[in-house]
């Protein structure tokens, strides 16, 4: 009978050993985390508003608006034509203000209010302001920062509405700076 290997003092699971071992495991993850890559999130590609809104527009045949001649620090963030709220096609531009919050354009036909209370975040109407030559109805989300101007339009018309986290002085902007896209 053969006698068997003395026992490693490895094997003993003493503190000592627990440490050399986590010492080990911590220089393992330190280098996959050094070397794993990491996206960015300040890098974006540009957003095109101006070429998805005139395709847009010929397209769906509407009136759609978009911002020009924003001051500088506005950026184009997101732009969609997509489906939604009770299956209302939806033109959308989404801009950060120069200060980092957050505005965008809506707009719909026959809009209903189904669609109006999902764009406003279920907000309150607080009064009109007046803004790009229109009267707009003011909606304010307290619980969620969220700010709104609404040009409700009649049957067979775009309703615009123009929200998001920016301060009604720039949600004003914003609207003061819309104009009608080409179709052509």
């Amino acid at each position: 009978m053969s006698t068997p290997a003395p026992r490693s003092s490895y094997a003993n699971g003493s503190v000592a050993n627990m440490v050399r071992s986590l010492l080990v495991i911590g220089a393992l993850v330190a280098v996959l985390v050094a070397v794993v890559p990491r996206v960015n999130n300040v890098s974006q590609p540009p957003v095109d508003v101006s070429g998805a809104s005139a395709e847009v527009a010929r397209d769906s045949g509407w009136a759609i608006e978009r911002p020009e001649g924003l001051p500088d620090g506005w950026k184009a963030t997101s732009v969609r034509y997509v489906r939604s709220t009770d299956g209302l096609m939806t033109w959308h531009a989404g801009y950060q203000s120069p200060t980092g919050n957050y505005v965008a354009i809506e707009q719909t036909k026959d809009a209903t209010s189904g669609w109006v209370e999902a764009q406003t975040n279920r907000a309150a109407k607080t009064g009109t302001t007046e803004a790009g030559g229109r009267t707009w109805d003011t909606y304010v989300r307290n619980g969620k920062v969220q700010n709104s101007l609404v040009n409700k339009g009649a049957v067979g018309q775009l309703t615009t509405i123009v929200t998001g986290t920016g301060t009604f002085p720039e949600l004003t902007a914003f609207a003061d700076s819309l104009r009608p896209v080409p179709k052509g």
